[in-house]
């Protein structure tokens, strides 16, 4: 059996950075690339290695900067409406077009609107002109040998057109630091290859390699991003020391942890020195700083978000200061947190929230805090980095958050907080796609937290389908008890389809609540506020079902979607959802009731723009034939609107 390879320490971010800085320093790697000379058109985007200075000057003559006629000021001095100067044209006055040169002995321009025409060949003027007047001087722009752009700065499109002006043709420009990215695991597949066609159990789509490549790219780098290397000593080895020949920078992507197939630390240590194994920090503990025959080596976590932030972090310092740039910094805002967040105690969490301005407040609901959920980079707006001393947040609590999109993006952003539905996502399309300034933001976390969001000014809107049992009706005896004294209007989204989520061809024959009793079926619930949770437990009493026969009543899920994956992969028998969900995922459903799933939207936000055109959108017939073609959804009522005054 391979040795089980160990964290050497877990150290403060600050402390591993400090120790990768001092062994550059100390091997002479800690200074920009050389440079290569290019084409100045060629350059944006490089980064000077040398200052330039101009080799002429701009403009390189005295040049007329109206069109009109050139004239010496002089001629000109004591002209007035009454008695104006008269010039004679190609001795006193010369005609220019803009850019022209200025004939020799003249000294100014008066403006064709400002002069008179007198046969057979001269002009009055009626305003005298100053010397230099409406000139371009030599050199008003640049002086030749004077300084255009200093060394370490990165060109940009109208740099370009300065240095071109200054009679520049080529620019020293540091070499592009080459960064060599080495996926490695057995199990993964390449994304792009004909085997991802045919995945099998326990295959793994690798697309870390591909989100460094990028992120590299936009840094200014070239990355060289290698093969797939399966999990043995001598394989990683080898991968290792030719990636170390070919780049400045190697990325060896996952093997970092504390597994019997985890052997980034061991290659790195056969061939240099480890500094850091393992790093206080949450996602990505198992970080691996190092320097191999004189050059830094990053060894960085598998899991997809860890894998992103340990990259984001350590290597882009080393790849700017290649460059001889500092690394950016991306804007900071202060917003309040939605909801009381736990974190672990002696370790800095990286915490990814959805942003949005209710009000006049911004507001961040944390999203999906797992290491391996991709979509959680996807969807998060910014980084709200957790103290390592601190055992977490507060609800309430303002918060420095690191965006991770344009503020302008989320100015536009409507929040959504409550129940989830697919046609929300289809509605955001939609205003995407018609507004590219709005988008709609969802977190999902029940139609009752969505109530109590909206009552705690975190959200925009709420989606809810909460049913009262003593009345039938849904949402109304719930928004009247949560948002007392609030007038809400109650916009109907859709009429949608409720039923039991089961295998094709329901194996186990699931056709009512009694079912989900049996010892050979297994249930996969929701979350406690949520809406289908609410109709699950009112049949159940309905039927005085006890919830502790049912196996699985307490595993929850948070969407329609993740209890239809469940079932999909075989974990569980039923889940309770929408047609939808289950036509999404190719399963088969067993109807049990049709209800309203509605958006609760404030008095104070309905009137504001980016709702109205969200109503728009839910009112139109190109989305009401979307939600129909989805399935087990009726638009019929899409749009109609109530509203709830309760003035207790």
């Amino acid at each position: 059996m391979a040795k089980r390879e160990i964290y050497l320490q877990e150290i403060p971010i600050d402390e591993a950075l400090g120790r990768m800085n001092e062994a550059l320093r100390e091997a002479g790697l800690w200074r920009p690339l050389p440079g290569e000379t290019v084409a100045v058109p060629e350059a944006v985007g490089r980064v000077l290695a040398e200052a330039v200075y101009a080799r002429t000057s701009a403009p390189h003559y005295h040049a007329a900067a109206m069109d009109g006629y050139a004239v010496k000021a002089a001629s000109t001095f004591g002209a007035s409406e009454t008695r104006p100067a008269r010039l004679t044209v190609d001795s006193g006055a010369f005609p220019v077009d803009t850019g022209d040169p200025l004939p020799p002995g003249t000294d100014a321009v008066i403006m064709i609107e400002d002069v008179k025409p007198v046969d057979p060949d001269g002009i009055e003027v009626a305003n005298p002109v100053a010397p230099w007047q409406h000139v371009r001087s030599l050199g008003e722009d640049i002086v030749a040998t004077e300084l255009v752009l200093p060394s370490n700065h990165r060109l940009r499109s109208m740099d370009i057109g300065a240095l071109l002006a200054a009679g520049v043709r080529g620019v020293s420009v540091r070499r592009r630091p080459k960064v060599a990215i080495i996926p490695t695991g057995t199990e993964l597949v390449d994304p792009m290859s004909p085997a991802a066609e045919r995945l099998r159990p326990g295959d793994i789509l690798e697309s870390n390699s591909y989100v460094q490549a990028a992120l590299v790219s936009q840094w200014g780098a070239e990355p060289l991003r290698r093969r797939i290397v399966i999990d043995r000593r001598e394989a990683i080895l080898a991968a290792l020391g030719e990636a170390l020949e070919a780049a400045d920078v190697v990325v060896l992507n996952a093997g970092s942890s504390a597994g019997s197939e985890d052997f980034s630390a061991w290659a790195v240590g056969q061939i240099g020195r480890v500094l850091v194994h393992g790093v206080a920090m949450k996602p990505g503990r198992p970080v691996i700083l190092g320097v191999a025959r004189g050059k830094p080596v990053i060894g960085v976590p598998g899991y997809p978000v860890s894998s992103f932030i340990a990259f984001d972090l350590f290597v882009k310092p080393l790849v700017f200061a290649l460059q001889g740039l500092p690394a950016t910094v991306r804007p900071k805002e202060r917003a309040a947190i939605s909801r009381r967040v736990m974190s672990t105690s002696g370790a800095e969490e990286f915490l990814r929230v959805k942003l949005g301005w209710v009000g006049r407040r911004l507001v961040a609901t944390p999203i999906a805090r797992g290491a391996g959920v991709t979509m959680s980079l996807v969807r998060a707006d910014g980084v709200v980095r957790i103290p390592p001393l601190t055992e977490g947040l507060a609800e309430g609590d303002e918060v420095e958050v690191e965006l991770w999109r344009d503020p302008a993006e989320v100015a536009g952003t409507i929040v959504a907080i409550g129940s989830h539905d697919l046609c929300l996502d289809l509605l955001g399309d939609f205003l995407h796609q018609r507004h590219p300034e709005l988008s709609l933001s969802s977190a999902n976390v029940g139609s009752l937290g969505g109530l109590i969001a909206l009552r705690r000014g975190e959200a925009h809107l709420a989606g809810t389908h909460l049913l009262d049992e003593e009345t039938g009706e849904y949402n109304r005896t719930y928004i009247r008890k949560y948002l007392p004294g609030r007038s809400i209007h109650l916009v109907h989204l859709v009429d949608r389809d409720q039923g039991f989520l089961v295998a094709p061809g329901n194996p186990k024959g699931i056709e009512a609540f009694n079912d989900l009793t049996r010892p050979d079926v297994r249930f996969v619930n929701r979350q406690r506020g949520a809406g289908t949770r609410v109709l699950l437990d009112y049949h159940l009493r309905l039927e005085g079902i006890d919830p502790k026969t049912i196996d699985g009543y307490d595993r929850e899920e948070f969407t329609h979607l993740t209890v239809a994956a469940a079932v999909a992969s075989g974990a569980v028998d039923a889940g309770l959802g929408i047609l939808a969900a289950a036509r999404a995922l190719g399963l088969d459903f067993v109807p049990v009731t049709r209800e309203a799933y509605q958006l609760a939207i404030p008095a104070e936000h309905r009137r504001s723009e980016p709702i109205e055109e969200l109503l728009q959108v839910i009112k139109s017939e190109d989305f009401r034939a979307a939600v129909t073609a989805l399935g087990g959804y009726d638009p019929s009522q899409s749009g109609m609107e109530e509203v709830i005054d309760d003035e207790a």
